[in-house]
């Protein structure tokens, strides 16, 4: 029964709430108070150490995240251009390793590459033509692929588009390695995946450490498949070989439509939770749905029309399952409040439905969200603009680029509200570090000094509750996100205080120390 004192505790009740001493038992907090209350024994003394409850990522991609990890970051600041993507991946620990093993990348934005294309299959080939290539784009939503790759998914000139997907031609019909959207993408993922399940469970109890070290204690996975394995097995076997985050899954509509046996379940450590929805692509790819066209002439893509979402929602309800929608053009998310905002909610312990990333939100959807019936919950990610700033002052047009990550308009709003970082879905090393999505949020300034829309700042207790005790209401953790009594004993120690540094240093934050259930994990 550890009793902790001396420390400047986040109860995460509310932005002003600090004790110095917490007690433990069974895994849970048990007695909050002060310090000079207590005359036990055995205590640990924090030192003065700043502490959070366990930080959540309610939107992430962990079995991407276990693949980017012995993967390869084609991203700034190290990679600028495809000559440097060439040698990153020639130095990837899969390289020579022989046919049957991928080298594999992540997090290439063509826009930042100093040849300004998207890198092809006579690119990779140059790495080599023997091993199976596969490189994700920064947004997850597309890839490229060697010859190698492309022959293993059976791709070839004449292939057909899957549903949603685009396969890259050369003008002479020749498959170009560029798989563009989620749909297409997942040829070469089904190929990569149909070589390894026990690879995939290692990298996946492999990636635990990665999460415990940015003090990320519960997790929401935002592309739970049934094909070509179920993900929920996928995280039993990782959480039986050491995985620790408590984790959620959200399993892709169009996998499971129609499937009676989903049903939500309860365990703390691991559960089904939703259904994921795609309305559209990104931003940063041009295929965000919007309403203004791109500067190419064209809107973007728009993979669910109204009825096909409101089949899903109801598929949800009848599954008493949570909707995450992606949604970041404005067109996307007007198109979600047109066809929702009248309906009845059938959650009553979070939001039936959670609108993901929430981009480009004008003043009337603000409003709209306000007046709805529905429950929504509004979450974003700063790290976008923080990290592809060029990009979406070169897409949007002055009025969406003043609509974008309106963090502060959200929070104001009826819904709720969380931060999290869609990792690795974002051309930055560190995709998902809760403290450079903090800085952004709390400066709304861009790795490139770009101020963005900075009445949209909110402060720092705000950007800590929107990383502990709101994505726990959101995401159902509801163990979670507070430490007082009765809540488990996940918590961070902080190598400096948030609340009292320069934000500039925001982002230099780093994790000393993670517990849970009041043992040290990290």
């Amino acid at each position: 029964m550890p009793t902790f004192i001396n420390g400047k505790i986040f109860t995460g009740i509310d932005q002003t709430t600090f004790v110095s001493a917490m007690t433990i038992e069974d895994g849970h907090v048990t007695w909050i108070g002060e310090s000079d209350e207590i005359n036990d024994s055995e205590t640990i003394d924090l030192h003065g150490k700043t502490v959070l409850p366990g930080l959540i990522d309610v939107h992430t991609h962990p079995k991407y995240i276990a693949d980017a990890l012995h993967g390869v970051a084609c991203t700034p600041p190290n990679v600028n251009s495809i000559k440097d993507m060439q040698a990153a991946l020639r130095q990837s620990p899969a390289f020579g390793k022989g046919p049957d093993t991928w080298i594999e990348g992540w997090g290439f934005d063509e826009t930042k590459l100093a040849e300004h294309r998207t890198p092809t299959v006579d690119d990779l080939d140059e790495i080599s033509t023997t091993q199976p290539i596969f490189v994700y784009r920064s947004d997850c939503h597309s890839s490229i692929g060697n010859s190698k790759a492309l022959e293993l998914a059976g791709i070839t000139a004449t292939t057909p588009d899957p549903v949603g997907g685009f396969i890259g031609h050369f003008d002479d019909g020749r498959p170009n390695g560029y798989m563009k959207e989620v749909a297409a993408t997942q040829l070469l993922i089904k190929a990569k995946s149909a070589q390894s399940y026990q690879g995939d469970v290692d990298n996946m109890a492999n990636s635990s450490r990665h999460y415990l070290q940015n003090g990320i204690v519960a997790i929401g996975e935002m592309m739970g498949r049934i094909r070509p394995y179920d993900s929920l097995k996928l995280y039993q076997d990782a959480v039986k070989a050491g995985f620790k985050p408590k984790s959620s899954i959200y399993y892709v509509y169009d996998e499971v439509a129609g499937n009676t046996h989903l049903q939500p379940t309860n365990d703390d450590q691991l559960r089904v939770a939703g259904i994921k929805v795609f309305m559209d692509g990104s931003i940063s790819g041009e295929t965000a749905y919007n309403q203004q066209p791109y500067p190419s002439g064209q809107n973007g893509v728009c993979l669910t029309d109204a009825a096909k979402l409101k089949q899903a929602v109801t598929y949800a309800k009848q599954q008493h399952l949570q909707v995450a929608i992606h949604a970041m053009g404005d067109a996307a998310i007007q198109l979600i409040l047109d066809v929702t905002d009248k309906l009845q909610p059938w959650l009553s312990d979070r939001p039936s439905i959670r609108i993901e990333h929430a981009s480009i939100l004008s003043n009337q959807m603000l409003k709209q969200i306000n007046m709805a019936t529905m429950n929504y919950a509004l979450v974003t990610q700063p790290i976008f603009f923080f990290a592809e700033d060029e990009s979406y002052r070169h897409y949007l047009s002055p009025q969406q680029f003043n609509e974008a990550y309106r963090v502060k308009s959200m929070m104001n709003t009826k819904a709720e509200f969380a931060l999290s970082s869609d990792a690795p879905c974002t051309p930055w090393a560190e995709p998902d570090s809760p403290f450079v999505n903090i800085y952004a949020a709390v400066t709304r300034t861009a790795v490139n000094g770009d101020v963005v829309n900075p009445e949209e700042a909110i402060t720092v207790p705000d950007a800590v509750l929107a990383y502990t005790s709101w994505p726990a209401r959101i995401g159902g953790f509801s163990d979670n996100g507070q430490l007082t009594p009765g809540y488990a004993g996940d918590f961070v120690v902080l190598d400096r205080d948030i609340f009292s540094v320069p934000h500039e240093e925001l982002k230099d934050i780093r994790v000393a120390e993670t517990w849970m259930g009041g043992e040290q994990v990290y």
